[in-house]
């Protein structure tokens, strides 16, 4: 599924998750239409609607999660509330 099927899905507008992510709605129509997009970015538009991106390479034996992106981010959050 591509973004927008996942937030239609969801039974989610452009406008609530623009709200929750701080942008407009027009901003949420491109990143749906979006080819390439940030990791970061990506996962942000899955937390607004309530989900957690997982990064799992496959390979023909056997999956890898991916935590190089989860930990940057859990080191963001870290760094945040040692500066509130």
């Amino acid at each position: 599924m591509n973004l927008a099927e996942v937030r239609r899905a969801l039974k989610l507008s452009q406008q609530e998750i623009g709200q929750t992510l701080q942008i407009g709605q027009g901003s949420v129509a491109k990143l749906e239409e979006r080819a390439d997009i940030y990791v970061s970015t990506l996962r942000r538009f899955i937390e607004a609607m309530g989900g957690e991106l997982e990064i799992v390479a496959r390979f023909p034996d056997h999956a890898v999660k991916i935590k190089n992106f989860s930990d940057l981010d859990e080191e963001k959050r870290a760094r945040d509330l040692q500066n509130t």
